[in-house]
């Protein structure tokens, strides 16, 4: 009895070794998709063409992986310049069981538009406009297949509507896929590349896949010095190595072990990116985003652009439109998908409002304006910790925010060095100009009849000011109670232009709306806090 009794377990116990080794043995595929190539180029630049920096980007990630990462099979979409159709980009993931797809692409914008940096998406609806155009431009390769009406079942790349098919898809792997993003995100960002953030948009090549997924645009070939950099051995190298650090990151998070490499270091390259002579990203000021995001003022030089972007958010958007900056120009920022880490060490500032009293100075002082906002925020407020010398100005529906006082711009832009790095762009201001600007507009809001304001007094329940977190727009209404929002609390939608957005939650605060967001944002990377009085957002 004995002896069968021992016969057993030892039988148990090889089988168990023999599946855990079997298990040990798995081999990780990864599959890396050259966006575009063949005789769909996609965007092209002043000397390249986006098809040729995303295969040379790939491949040189691909290398990476094969020669530090023996238990991993690299499978490539194509190694050549040909073309592969958007849906049998997918088919050669699922076919290979695949277990990561990542898809390398680059970045464009319209003639006369400026931008700078790497972002990284996964599937579902485009929460801000721009990321809806990325995704069209990206789609529009399906026209080049003979039947693509009927292959993607009447899809069309240029209507929005055709989008809603993306909303609330790839539940199964949307964790892993932010996962991957972020960690893909934050080893652009080591390198010293602009951090335009992780979103979420409908990109065809990703619907169909089976595994977490990402497309990665590694920087603007529409802009000149991004342009240089994505075609230099340099940059070849930093975005290959970016990616595959954020690769084996992820692995690590989920069981795998990785060599990390360090980024590269090049004798006659001070940076991996030109340093851009005018700086037109953005960052995000506050969370709450109202009338669509917080408001960023552009860095300024002689000829500066300035960058308008929807909305972090969310609005987040690449998009950089030129314009002469005077004081008063606002540029509505994109809303970052976390917060700014708050330093360690706070000093205390006092709002200083203009004093219409107060005499001015002999000549002329000048002030650096970084930040404007919707809705006043304090200014002890751990977003702004670390800055000195604080003032808010109010002007018009606007709450403007200032640093330091100067006699001269020269002064005033050396100091814009000390700026934290979150505070990318600025405007230099003659305080003076500030102060007569929010002067007027102080007169302009004293206007309204008093018989107009004791009409909007009742109802305290009504103009109560409340906080949601806004995870999803559609260009059609579905219902609060749709399976999809399941799990989500007291979901609601308003109606804003021609689309309809939904948000969960109505918090009475900002920190409980905060405390949402984060965990919303595990599944909705581009979610973010809204403010409403009553049943209006405001």
């Amino acid at each position: 009895m004995f002896g069968r009794l021992r016969y057993t377990l030892l039988t148990i116990a090889f089988l168990l070794i023999g599946n855990t080794a079997t298990w040990a043995d798995k081999t990780f595929v990864l599959v890396i998709d050259p966006g575009h190539g063949g005789h769909d180029a996609g965007a092209v630049g002043s000397f390249s063409k986006e098809k040729e920096i995303n295969l040379q980007v790939a491949l040189a990630f691909g290398s990476l992986v094969e020669q530090n990462c023996p238990d991993v099979k690299v499978i490539y979409t194509r190694k050549t310049d040909i073309f592969i159709p958007l849906d049998t980009r997918a088919d050669i993931a699922n076919n290979a069981k695949a277990d990561l797809f990542i898809s390398v692409h680059t970045n464009s914008l319209p003639a006369g538009r400026i931008a700078y940096g790497s972002e990284t998406y996964t599937l579902g609806m485009a929460r801000a406009g721009a990321n809806l155009e990325v995704a069209k431009r990206e789609n529009s390769v399906i026209t080049y297949e003979k039947d693509y009406q009927s292959r993607y079942q009447g899809f069309d790349p240029n209507k929005a509507e055709s989008y809603v098919i993306f909303e609330f898809m790839q539940d199964k792997f949307m964790r892993q896929s932010v996962d991957l993003a972020r960690c893909i995100q934050k080893h652009y960002v080591r390198a010293n590349r602009k951090d335009k953030g992780v979103h979420q948009a409908g990109f065809l090549v990703l619907r169909k896949t089976s595994m977490p997924a990402v497309l990665t645009e590694l920087g603007f070939i529409s802009t000149p010095e991004e342009e240089s950099f994505l075609n230099s051995k340099e940059g070849i190298k930093t975005l290959s190595t970016a990616i595959y650090n954020g690769f084996i990151d992820y692995r690590k998070q989920h069981g795998y072990a990785g060599k990390t490499l360090p980024p590269p270091i090049f004798s006659n390259y001070s940076a991996t990116e030109t340093t851009p002579k005018e700086d037109t990203s953005v960052v995000q000021v506050v969370p709450v985003e109202t009338n669509n995001a917080p408001i960023v003022a552009p860095r300024q030089k002689e000829n500066a652009e300035t960058t308008a972007i929807s909305e972090k958010e969310n609005a987040k958007a690449a998009d950089n439109t030129p314009a002469k900056p005077t004081n008063k120009e606002t540029v509505t920022a994109r809303k970052e998908p976390t917060q700014p880490k708050p330093r360690k060490e706070e000093k205390q500032v006092t709002t200083a409002k203009p004093n219409p009293t107060a005499k001015t100075p002999t000549g002329p002082s000048y002030t650096i304006q970084f930040a404007a906002t919707s809705t006043e925020v304090s200014l002890k407020d751990p977003i702004f910790r670390g800055m000195e010398d604080l003032k808010c100005t109010k002007r018009g529906n606007l709450y403007i925010y200032t640093t330091g006082h100067y006699n001269s711009k020269a002064e005033a832009e050396k100091d814009t060095k000390k700026l934290p790095a979150r505070y990318k762009s600025y405007l230099i201001v003659k305080e003076n100009d500030l102060a007569a600007s929010a002067q007027s507009a102080t007169k302009a809001e004293k206007q309204p009849s008093t018989k107009k304001a004791e009409k909007a007094e009742p109802a305290k329940e009504q103009n109560k000011l409340t906080f949601r977190v806004q995870f999803a727009t559609t260009p059609t209404k579905l219902s609060t109670t749709d399976a999809r929002f399941k799990g989500l609390p007291d979901v609601r939608c308003y109606h804003e232009g021609k689309l309809y957005k939904y948000t969960s939650g109505n918090y009475a605060s900002q920190a409980e709306a905060r405390s949402a967001l984060k965990e919303l944002q595990k599944k909705y990377p581009d979610a973010f806090i809204v403010k409403f009085q009553g049943n209006e957002k405001k």
